[in-house]
């Protein structure tokens, strides 16, 4: 898609009538730095992306996803560790290949956020592999340890899950109680009523993360939908307490569908700090 994109774009900034950003982007992007981060974010896309795949899917297996997150941490950490060499040559044969000059990693350049007048410097290499490959590896190792912590299943309790879930089903077969169960929310509920729960906490913490899972999954995903259609250029300096407000009327449009506009007038109308009074005939 490479060549097609920069063809694309210079075919935008030709026939475009007044100033675009096609030509700064194409400038951008034939530079060692875009080729850079192009490069490493295929390398952690790749890594984690059957994990993502895994958390998406409305049947989700919790234990399978577990796992998977072990492997992803495993292989992320080998990443950090060995992977500079590969990528970097990676990234310079892709810059050769595509004119793209590479710069000396030894040459000075100013620290992020200061000035050159200031004379911090540090040199190229320290500037790429600490400050972009590092940095970029271990946000998303501390976004998983926040997400799936050892707290939700350490390392004993994984050990006995597939014990206790040998006994739950012998003893959930025995009990004719959980034969009207029909979905995973009946079956939580079920095992509170009889106090199951208690006896098979793992289970039951395995049946609640399938019940937030997906619905959280859903959410981020709606989430972002809306973002999208929401927050175009021409609303690019929206403030985040009305931005949040159109993020939730977005969202939850359904339920603002059901709501009858005349109760929203009346109830608007009737707040002692409103700005304005609404016209007689609105109400």
């Amino acid at each position: 898609m490479w060549p097609s994109v920069l063809k694309v774009l210079s075919m935008v900034d030709e026939d475009g009538r007044g100033p675009s950003q096609a030509a700064g982007l194409i400038e951008k992007m034939e530079s060692f730095k875009f080729a850079f981060i192009l490069k490493l974010m295929l390398n952690l896309f790749g890594i984690t992306n059957e994990l993502s795949n895994v958390l998406q899917r409305k049947d989700l297996n919790i234990v399978i996803a577990m796992e998977l997150v072990d492997d992803v941490k495993a292989r992320l950490a080998t990443t950090r560790e060995s992977a500079w060499d590969n990528l970097f040559s990676d990234v310079q044969d892709f810059c050769v290949a595509k004119g793209i000059p590479v710069p000396n990693m030894d040459d000075e350049i100013p620290v992020r956020g200061r000035s050159r007048v200031e004379g911090r410097t540090v040199n190229n290499l320290h500037h790429y592999r600490a400050e972009i490959f590092y940095v970029a590896i271990d946000k998303i190792c501390v976004e998983m340890d926040h997400r799936f912590s050892e707290e939700n299943f350490p390392d004993d309790d994984r050990g006995t899950i597939r014990d206790q879930l040998e006994t739950y089903v012998l003893q959930v077969r025995r009990n004719a109680s959980f034969s009207t169960c029909e979905d995973v929310q009946s079956l939580a509920m079920k095992m509170v009523q009889t106090e199951k729960h208690l006896v098979f906490p793992l289970v039951y913490k395995l049946i609640e993360l399938a019940l937030i899972l997906s619905v959280s999954t859903a959410s981020v995903e709606r989430a972002f939908s809306a973002m999208k259609i929401i927050k175009s250029k021409l609303r690019n300096k929206i403030n985040d307490v009305w931005f949040n407000d159109l993020m939730v009327c977005y969202t939850e449009r359904e339920i603002f569908k059901s709501l009858n506009d005349i109760d929203i007038i009346r109830t608007f109308t009737a707040k002692k700090s409103r700005k304005g009074h609404l016209p007689r005939n609105f109400i």
